[in-house]
């Protein structure tokens, strides 16, 4: 029970930082300015879902991705440790993504907000590419059905959280002020570039191995 308890500690922290609700926030705020408090629901959870979705397809199709293109997990552990420690810096400078600065824009242009419900907002500002990366790696590491399972439950965990998290996110944002949203960024950042190190090390670890015999 405890190594249960354990493995869903460790994946819900790595999906969820990468999700990181906190970052989505202002943006949220900004397209649901002038829609009911039911319809800002009403949006939240249709971009939550679209999430879900893409995060629960990707883990379902994870293996039959990585034997199309005879990719390893390790090599994406690399190429995710690269990206999140990118993503973990600019959170820690206080900053959103370029990404995610990007899509604001994309979202400012649309006629309608909930046609950005799906995407750019869902996909890929909550379910971006770190998301698809570390829920790959995740599955690829799920070595029992019980782990599959937990991990399954973290996904769905992290969206129910960042749906709680955008619905309040005004009160959040509130409470907590410039100086404490900044703060969250940077602990946010902080805990992103530790995994990051440990995704680059753990790929590079297996590749030092095949060689080093040679």
């Amino acid at each position: 029970m405890k190594e249960h308890i354990a493995y869903f500690l460790i994946t819900f922290t790595s999906l969820f930082t990468v999700i990181n609700p906190f970052s989505s926030m202002p943006m949220f705020l900004d397209i649901t300015e002038f829609l009911s408090k039911s319809e800002a629901r009403q949006f939240a959870l249709k971009a939550c879902f679209a999430a879900l979705m893409a995060m629960l397809i990707f883990a379902l199709s994870g293996n039959l991705i990585f034997s199309f293109f005879d990719i390893s997990v390790n090599g994406l552990k690399l190429v995710g440790g690269f990206l999140f420690f990118i993503m973990g810096y600019d959170l820690l400078q206080g900053k959103r993504s370029r990404t995610k600065k990007k899509l604001e824009d994309d979202v400012d242009n649309s006629k309608d907000a909930f046609d950005s419900a799906i995407t750019p907002f869902g996909i890929p500002m909550i379910c971006g590419p770190g998301a698809l990366t570390v829920t790959a790696v995740l599955v690829q590491d799920a070595a029992t059905m019980a782990q599959k399972g937990i991990l399954t439950f973290t996904i769905l965990t992290a969206c129910t959280i960042n749906f709680v998290i955008l619905i309040f996110s005004k009160k959040i944002l509130n409470f907590l002020g410039p100086s404490g949203n900044k703060v969250f960024f940077r602990l946010m950042g902080l805990i992103l570039m530790m995994i990051a190190v440990e995704y680059f090390f753990a790929g590079l670890k297996h590749y030092i191995q095949v060689v080093a015999p040679r």
